[in-house]
């Protein structure tokens, strides 16, 4: 084969996105004659997105010198600043450092240089000040790099300072402009108009943000839309790992703890082929099920091995310890990681927060929380928020002795749960609401709260959860008041209330057949025969 040959099969395998096939013939090219920079380029684009990295960031480093030997000072001072920002994204801090530098100097030495690779240059510096805290600089420096980008036509350049700019503005508290650049951002990347490497960074940190922010739904579309990206390129190890634990997380969220699992474990064989980007998120998200399902020993060690990346495994670690009955290390350990996140990092500790100040009988620090919540999600109408802050305003009006105060405030936050069909929380939400019919003396009420949270927790396999049910159905009186089910009590109270099969259908999103089934059990359970006796039933046994 020809050196052109096997030239034009590895551009055309990199085009074609197969990776395998690129890096054989480019390496194979290279082999024979030495590549131009932008032929290394793609051969260390292609070495990358295979998990190849030490390879990958030595053939960029020759990309760079042939650059330079080639008195292209642009492209040159270019290739160092993505070779540092590749190294400090992977958090090697000390080589990302020296690349950025040397990109700084180069780009000094001509005007021209000075303007095509300072808009990347720019995003390094603002990435810098976004996670040191300073998240107004960063958001002025990102603006600075988006708009010499735009004069350029760097898209890659572009897209990143977007991204960068939103958020910037979830951390200063601007959810709604931070989600919207943020969505724009990701246009460029459906529309194939940057580059591979480009494109998988702007996904998952896009997914991340929209994480961080609880918006859940956004989350999804471009969980749903980076999986697609990958299954295009199925060759690809780099940001396959990371998409996994996206998946994962929303899994788990919605309760497929099984499939969680799974996609963690999937997640954890891509990090061991050579994607580090997924690295926390494949251990974590596996901790966070094994936690919910009790099997603390075992969460434990994904915990230690989230936390070897770098990143503090919260607020998993100290929802363990508390699960563990070791209420002060919960606290010192939750305590410490809110004190030293960033603004938007913190938002995710609230909930475990008041969730651990409670436990601790510290109530006045649980309503400062509860109130930060409160505040943080008054800002945008982002359903999961939303939730999260009802239900911890419901958690600490208990604890203040406003049983009847908390009841809206759990209606609301079920509501939003169901709509987000996350069942786990909105059965959380049940439990709550049967403390406070128990503290009112609605014992009935209670009764069909817990049984109705414990069907939840027992088909989850959440044990812990179903030991603390079946604990406080045993400090009720009226927990065995009705051999009735959840579901056969919220039907006889519409009976009672006048409502037909068909109204009762509707209100509990049931088909007629099944509402008709219900009622038939209940007439069976009580030997009754007349939706007149059902009424009396109710009023009799405190169902209304």
């Amino acid at each position: 084969m020809t050196i052109s040959a096997s030239l034009d099969l590895g551009r055309a395998a990199f085009a074609e996105h197969q990776w395998q096939a690129a890096s054989e013939a480019l390496t194979r090219a290279d082999h024979e004659a030495a590549l131009a920079p932008a032929d290394l380029e793609r051969l260390s684009t292609a070495m990358l997105l295979l998990g190849r990295d030490a390879e990958g960031i030595d053939i960029a480093t020759r990309a760079h010198e042939a650059s330079l030997e080639v008195a292209d000072v642009a492209g040159a001072a270019r290739i160092a600043t993505w070779i540092g920002i590749y190294l400090m994204g992977k958090g090697d801090d000390a080589r990302g450092n020296g690349w950025l530098a040397r990109a700084r100097r180069i780009a000094e030495t001509t005007e021209a240089g000075a303007e095509s690779s300072d808009a990347l240059l720019l995003v390094a510096a603002a990435l810098d000040d976004l996670y040191s805290g300073e998240p107004a600089r960063a958001a002025s420096t990102f603006a600075e790099a988006f708009a010499i980008a735009e004069r350029v036509h760097d898209r890659d350049a572009t897209a990143l300072a977007q991204l960068g700019q939103g958020q910037a503005r979830l951390m200063l508290g601007d959810p709604v402009g931070g989600l919207a650049l943020l969505d724009e951002a990701m246009v460029a990347v459906t529309a194939g108009e940057i580059s591979p490497v480009a494109s998988g960074v702007v996904y998952c940190s896009v997914i991340n943000t929209c994480h961080l922010a609880f918006d859940v739904r956004r989350a999804q579309q471009w969980t749903i839309a980076l999986d697609r990206w990958c299954g295009d390129r199925p060759e690809m190890v780099m940001f396959s790992g990371q998409c996994q634990a996206h998946r994962a997380e929303l899994y788990q969220l919605h309760g497929a703890w099984g499939d969680a699992v799974a996609a963690a474990r999937v997640a954890q064989d891509r990090v061991a082929r050579g994607d580090w980007t997924g690295s926390f998120g494949a251990w974590y998200q596996e901790g966070e099920v094994l936690r919910l399902r009790g099997d603390f020993d075992a969460a434990e060690r994904a915990f230690h091995r989230a936390a070897e990346t770098g990143y503090p495994a919260q607020p998993g670690i100290a929802l363990l310890r508390l699960a563990q009955g070791r209420i002060r290390l919960a606290r010192s350990s939750i305590d410490e990681a809110a004190e030293q996140a960033d603004p938007a990092t913190r938002r995710g500790l609230l909930a475990a927060l008041v969730e651990i100040d409670l436990a601790a009988g510290d109530l006045v620090a649980a309503r400062r929380v509860a109130d930060e919540l409160t505040a943080a999600a008054s800002v945008a109408e982002i359903p999961m928020m939303q939730a999260i802050a009802a239900r911890s305003e419901a958690a600490v009006r208990l604890e203040e002795g406003d049983a009847r105060g908390a009841l809206p405030a759990l209606r609301s936050a079920w509501a939003l749960w169901q709509e987000l069909d996350a069942p786990y929380e909105a059965a959380r939400c049940r439990v709550l609401a049967a403390k406070a019919a128990q503290a009112l003396g609605d014992d009935a009420s209670a009764a069909m709260d817990l049984e109705a949270a414990r069907e939840v927790f027992d088909a989850l396999g959440a044990v812990p959860d179903v030991l603390r049910v079946d604990e406080l159905a045993r400090r009720s009186p009226g927990s065995r008041s009705t051999p009735l089910t959840a579901r056969e009590v919220e039907v006889v109270r519409l009976v009672a209330e006048g409502k037909t099969n068909r109204v009762i259908a509707g209100q509990l999103y049931l088909s007629e057949k099944t509402v008709d089934r219900h009622l038939s059990n209940v007439f069976a359970k009580l030997g009754i025969s007349s939706r007149a006796a059902a009424t009396a039933y109710a009023y009799e046994h405190a169902l209304m």
